[in-house]
């Protein structure tokens, strides 16, 4: 009997802790960063040509344009990538910033995540900075609880894109 009331002390004690997570952290900040070999203008350039998405987002299936703005802010995509599972996961984004040579700001809405990337790009010479940092909440207060368990597998994520993008920009 006693052996059941420490394992019920301990499920309410984790559940307790899991919910106040919810209502302690409502949004996960990160960065991410590499150095790509070659000059600013043509990493801004091949970052943001989304024909060349799918070389370093290898889930992408597809990215098609919702709403395409001239000067490229406010411009709307519907992408689909494929989870760990196989599972097709629809999301859209929305430019919020985009400054030549500078710097993109993308908010993702994927089923209930709620992301924004801040990327900015520096030259040191030849060669370009890009830094990613990253907001993600929820509108959801349960997947809000589980977010800041995944901090870390949010961050190696991007990190890994970054990683590709880099390993894709030098070959070309």
């Amino acid at each position: 009997m006693k052996a059941i009331k420490v394992i019920l002390g301990i499920i309410i004690a984790l559940t307790v802790v899991f919910f106040a997570t919810g209502l302690l952290i409502k949004e996960v900040n990160y960065e991410a960063k590499v150095e790509v070999n070659k000059p600013l203008n043509e990493v801004f350039a091949m970052f943001n040509d989304n024909n060349n998405l799918k070389q370093w987002i290898p889930e992408l299936k597809s990215i098609v344009a919702l709403d395409k703005k001239i000067g490229v802010t406010g411009s709307r995509y519907r992408m689909i990538v494929t989870d760990g599972n196989g599972n097709d996961i629809i999301m859209e984004e929305k430019v919020l910033a985009y400054i030549e040579n500078e710097k993109v700001t993308l908010f993702f809405d994927a089923q209930g995540m709620l992301k924004t990337d801040d990327y900015t790009f520096t030259s040191d010479g030849s060669k370009t900075i890009i830094t990613n940092r990253s907001t993600c909440k929820s509108d959801s207060y349960i997947f809000g609880c589980m977010m800041p368990y995944f901090k870390g597998t949010f961050k190696e994520i991007d990190q890994g894109y970054l990683n590709n993008f880099k390993a894709f920009a030098e070959k070309q």
